[in-house]
């Protein structure tokens, strides 16, 4: 009798933890824990669809072959020390997985304990882009990183033209990180964060005081662009605010992350007050492509929460997380693999006081092969396609950007990490070439703050009175383009000119001051003069600046003020003025057809009157002067024909046709001569200028010593820097340089006060003169 309650109990024992299944036993449940504030909007929407997945899961019981997921959460109540406990907990009852943290604080401190026991920790929450896979292998983030969201976000600055934004964000991993991230992606397109507005921990601010100060702060500020980083609850206070400070008024730029699409989608309608404020913000969420699964669990949603909150996408996410885990359960189990947890030798040994069970926390001992299951997922979800790159980023991260309006929100475009911002939904696009072009990015119109549909400019002189600096060269020569005025701080001429008529056009006032460049003794240096916008020294440079590929590729111009282009000058002499000058036109081959003509005339005129003109009989010399006479006469319209017969006139009258045309040619040539100097070198122009061996000239400063070196393969040592006009003069006269290579303006000004020189050939590059910023 003792024997068969033994084995009863063995059987019921079994019965109720394993279930044989061949040669291996699965386990009746496998665990997984959930970490989540149940009390945040994150939270409440979270549990509900991970108890649907769950049950999914298990409304098919052949689906882990009798198993049963079981998920259990526990409400951390947004505090840290909470979170840390229930790991603990977790990690004590034999846990596969972890779903969560919610944030990216815990996670990396969670995600120690989950390298240390082999349990794989899942979060679609916890985005930070500083969670790397290297550093923290069981941490697997199954939403798109905010790496790409920020990319997005940069994206979009970078789109509607704005070169500076203020990032306004929590003291958190998560928020902080973010904002780095940002920083980075916005430097690689030309832009920066002008200023971080940092606010205390999103569970620790009580009072909208912190948030006021800040918001002071940056109402003072030049940039127009804010960039909210931070969590509902937070957020919602800083709008209700900002509309207090006047701050969503016409000219202010608001872009908020995933945590307002998440409120907007699961709060409906919001309050009055918080939806006023949020009017004409740009917010975005994670794109989730439409499917009929979509359409399902949106379609169950309102039975399973009811009615309580609405689904936002990280209620699909979380739905689509548990589905992750069951299916590498699966393969786990089909494996033929035992679940089985191990003592850590590393905390067994531990000694010391207290009641701290640390010995009590196991290792998974199939949390590897657990692990790749997870990060080799290949399947649909609710969210689209899953499927994680090796670097364990989610496959085609988009988002969907969305503009608040009075009567809630709209969808104004989308952006992918495949083909950037678009209207077409990105599923549509990946088959296609990735085509980045700005003339491919393409949003619909927006409704800013203020109700305006015009973009905001992005930027206002500030309230603190910093003027603009705008940069001037110190010029040693030419200086009617440009120059300190009297050897004080202030400067003239033809740029400085353009530049102030222009700011009168201006409808708002741009308060500036002008830097000089230079110390006067010498041109300056134009490329290190225009980099010096790109690092801060300037905002903007003004001077007769050469608009050239390399420097446009670091900095913006103002279309041209003035065409330039480069040119070869080089000495000339005149040709020999004579008093025989109006016999050049009389070229020997002019000659030769006048005196031919004059042959030809007179011997048809002689063949038809001879026999009847008694003038045109007597001696052969008598005869030969007659025919001479009758032609040149003609040529001086004498009235001589009235004494040959009517064929003669005729003929006569051709010839006189035939003179006139001579005399027009020779007026016009003598014209010309007379009127066009006529100028002899030996360079014609570049070709001749490249192939000659000849020193070239060049004006310090000026970017024609690298064009002639790079583009034109003229060697270094021909190379001749000058620095001023009579420098070009002493030069060309002596001897120094057979000609020189300037921009057209400075050979202008340079020939207009020395004789003996000329421009030879045509302009040989096409370009003009600008002003420079980083925010044009």
């Amino acid at each position: 009798m003792f024997w068969v309650l033994v084995l009863l109990s063995f059987i019921v024992l079994i019965g109720d933890g394993m279930i044989s299944e061949g040669a291996g036993l699965r386990p009746r449940y496998v665990d997984v824990g959930a970490i989540f504030s149940l009390g945040t909007l994150q939270g409440e929407v979270t549990n509900i669809a991970m108890k649907a997945a769950e049950e999914d899961v298990n409304s098919d019981p052949s689906f882990l072959g009798g198993s049963k997921l079981r998920i259990t959460t526990y409400d951390a109540k947004r505090n840290g020390f909470l979170t840390i406990m229930g790991a603990l907990q977790f990690m004590e009852t034999d846990a596969v997985a972890i779903i969560g943290p919610q944030t990216s604080i815990m996670a990396h401190v969670l995600s120690h304990l989950a390298n240390e026991l082999s349990v794989p920790m899942l979060s679609f929450t916890a985005l930070d882009p500083s969670l790397s896979a290297l550093q923290f292998p069981f941490f697997v983030q199954t939403a798109p990183s905010d790496l790409f969201l920020m990319r997005a976000i940069a994206e979009m600055i970078s789109y509607y033209g704005w070169s500076e934004v203020i990032a306004l964000y929590n003291d958190d991993d998560n928020s902080r990180n973010g904002i780095t991230a940002l920083g980075d992606e916005l430097e690689g397109r030309r832009c920066k964060i002008s200023y971080k507005a940092v606010l205390p921990l999103d569970v620790v601010i009580t009072s909208p005081r912190e948030i006021i100060n800040e918001l002071v702060k940056i109402q003072g500020m030049e940039s127009r662009v804010i960039i909210v980083n931070t969590f509902p609850k937070t957020g919602k206070k800083i709008f209700e605010e900002a509309q207090k400070l006047g701050m969503m008024e016409k000219g202010y730029v608001w872009i908020a992350t995933t945590w307002l699409t998440s409120l907007l989608d699961s709060v409906n309608p919001l309050p009055a007050k918080t939806a006023e404020s949020l009017r004409g913000v740009l917010t975005l969420r994670i794109h989730t492509p439409n499917s009929k699964k979509k359409k399902d669990f949106v379609a169950r949603w309102n039975k399973l929460s009811n009615g309580t909150v609405g689904l936002n996408v990280y209620g699909l996410y979380a739905y689509d997380t548990v589905w992750i885990i069951a299916r590498a359960v699966k393969r786990l189990l089909d494996s033929r693999a035992n679940i089985s947890f191990s003592s850590d030798p590393k905390l067994t040994s531990m000694k010391g006081g207290g009641s701290l069970n640390l010995g009590a926390l196991s290792i998974f001992d199939q949390g590897s092969q657990f692990l790749d299951y997870i990060v080799n997922t290949n399947m649909t979800g609710v969210t689209g396609q899953i499927q994680f790159l090796p670097d364990r980023s989610m496959i085609q991260p988009s988002y969907d950007i969305i503009n608040v309006v009075d009567d809630g929100f709209r969808q104004i475009g989308y952006w992918s990490n495949h083909s950037g911002l678009s209207i077409i939904p990105p599923e549509s696009l990946y088959k296609k070439l990735s085509n980045r072009s700005s003339s491919n990015q393409h949003l619909n119109n927006v409704t800013w703050p203020g109700g305006t549909s015009e973009t905001p400019r992005g930027w206002v002189f500030p309230n603190n009175g910093r003027r603009l600096r705008i940069g001037v060269p110190d010029r040693a020569s030419f200086k009617e383009f440009v120059s300190r005025l009297d050897g004080s701080n202030k400067v003239q001429g033809y740029a400085i000119d353009v530049f102030e008529a222009a700011v009168k056009l201006i409808s708002y006032p741009v308060p500036h001051e002008f830097v000089l460049f230079g110390d006067g003794l010498k041109n300056p240096n134009f490329n290190e003069f225009v980099n010096n916008v790109t690092i801060g020294v300037f905002d903007a440079v003004v001077g007769d600046i050469a608009i050239v590929t390399k420097r446009t590729r670091i900095v913006d111009f103002t279309q041209p003020y003035i065409e330039s282009g480069l040119v070869v000058v080089a000495p000339v002499t005149k040709l020999n003025d004579t008093p025989w000058a109006f016999l050049r036109p009389f070229t020997p081959p002019m000659w030769a057809v006048t005196a031919a003509f004059f042959l030809i005339v007179g011997s048809v005129i002689w063949i038809l009157e001879h026999r009847i003109n008694d003038e045109f009989r007597g001696p052969p010399r008598k005869q030969i002067v007659t025919i001479l006479w009758f032609s040149f006469s003609t040529m001086f319209f004498s009235h001589r024909e009235n004494t040959v017969s009517t064929l003669g006139r005729a003929v006569l009258l051709i010839w006189l046709f035939v003179v006139l045309i001579i005399t027009s040619s020779y007026t016009a040539s003598l014209t010309s001569i007379l009127t066009v100097q006529q100028l002899n070198s030996p360079i014609r122009g570049v070709d001749t200028l490249i192939s000659s061996s000849g020193r070239v000239g060049f004006q310090v400063g000026s970017y024609a010593e690298n064009y002639m070196i790079d583009e034109l393969n003229i060697a270094r040592s021909r190379l001749v820097p000058l620095g001023s006009p009579k420098e070009y003069a002493a030069a060309l006269q002596n001897g120094t340089v057979a000609a020189i290579v300037d921009e057209r303006p400075y050979v202008d000004l340079f020939l207009s006060e020395f004789c003996g020189f000329a421009i030879r050939g045509q302009e040989f590059t096409r370009s003009g003169w600008g002003f420079v910023s980083t925010f044009i």
